[in-house]
């Protein structure tokens, strides 16, 4: 293994599903893998790569995953937090009052504040490990990405998903959900000139469960889910390595953050072989990976 191997992580979106990110994560670092030097990251990806590059290691991710993300805890008011008959009514007159008058069923501001006390308000250019994040502005329909200014508002706009958060208004520019046009953006290390690219999809496109389609948001999710899987990967988003975690929870399935973990982990086990290669030296390994690097699912 070389230790001062310069390589890059990308890590992609998938709402919950971006917790698997950590078990991988956790399984690099009880390798003893050098840290990236780089990062990028996609909605949840920009979230848990954001704060790694922050300096969180990966078991204090985990914690925050496990024991503080609930996702209800961060939107206003009491929407979707409401139980029973009487509370969902209420929730629903929440939701279609705020959808058609505002950009999106909650602010984002709980969300954003959370995010800047877990950076301490921290500079994308005052970060140990660089970090670049992608979001798509909805003036101009282009990608952008985020190299500078506050991490969190970086991470608050890569994670803006249409309809359930507003967008994040930086000037002219209206940022949303980077998954929208490009949910693994390895070219953007590839800019960067880093030939050496790990990336972590775990937006795989698995059929979906009718019980998994009852309510609007899961409906809107989905439907951007499909539109998505449709959208084509040119050679610069090809990485060396890239690791595809699967598990049939939804995007909204926070409260499985424990389990989605390990299957992170029990993936990147799996392929234990695959990223030694991808940390080796010498030709063999050099050739391996030009010929391309097979994985188990």
């Amino acid at each position: 293994m070389n230790r001062s191997v310069r390589w890059a992580l990308v890590l992609s979106g998938g709402g919950a599903k971006g917790f698997m990110h950590i078990g991988v994560l956790k399984a690099l670092e009880a390798w003893g893998y050098p840290k990236p030097g780089l990062i990028v990251g996609t909605s949840m990806g920009a979230i848990v790569g954001g704060l790694y590059a922050c300096g969180y290691s990966a078991e204090a991710l985990e914690d925050i995953a496990v024991h503080q993300f609930d996702i209800r805890r961060f939107l206003d008011s009491s929407r979707f937090q409401l139980k029973g008959p009487v509370g969902r009514l209420m929730e629903t007159g929440q939701m279609v009052s705020r959808f058609a008058t505002k950009p999106g069923i909650d602010s984002g501001n709980r969300i954003l504040a959370y995010l800047e006390t877990l950076t301490n308000n921290k500079t994308i250019e005052s970060l140990p490990i660089p970090f670049r994040c992608n979001a798509v502005d909805l003036i101009t329909g282009k990608e952008v990405v985020i190299a500078s200014g506050s991490l969190a508002r970086a991470q608050r706009a890569s994670m803006a998903f249409p309809a359930f958060f507003d967008p994040l208004i930086e000037g002219p520019q209206h940022l949303v959900d980077g998954g929208l046009v490009n949910n693994l953006p390895v070219y953007i290390a590839r800019d960067l000139g880093y030939s050496r690219i790990l990336a972590v999809d775990v937006g795989a496109f698995l059929l979906a469960k009718s019980s998994n389609l009852q309510t609007g948001p899961q409906v809107v999710y989905r439907a951007l889910e499909v539109a998505i899987s449709h959208i084509q990967r040119g050679d610069a988003d090809r990485a060396t390595l890239t690791l595809h975690p699967e598990d049939p929870a939804t995007p909204l399935d926070f409260a499985r953050a424990k389990h989605l973990i390990s299957v992170g982990e029990d993936h990147a086990l799996a392929n234990q072989r695959a990223i030694e290669i991808f940390f080796s030296e010498g030709l063999f390994a050099h050739f391996q990976r030009r010929r391309g690097l097979q994985i188990t699912n």
